[in-house]
């Protein structure tokens, strides 16, 4: 489940960069929460 979850954040993440954030992947929990970091533009 990670890798597909990590995979789909690759996917997103170029448009957050050119819009000045990123996202990051913290955890993906075994009931299949997912928990990311948001920086730059998309932390605020």
């Amino acid at each position: 489940m990670r890798e597909q979850v990590q995979a789909a954040l690759d996917k997103v993440r170029p448009m957050l960069q050119r819009d000045g954030g990123d996202v990051e992947l913290v955890d993906v929990t075994p009931d299949g929460v997912v928990k990311v970091k948001l920086k730059g533009a998309c932390g605020g």
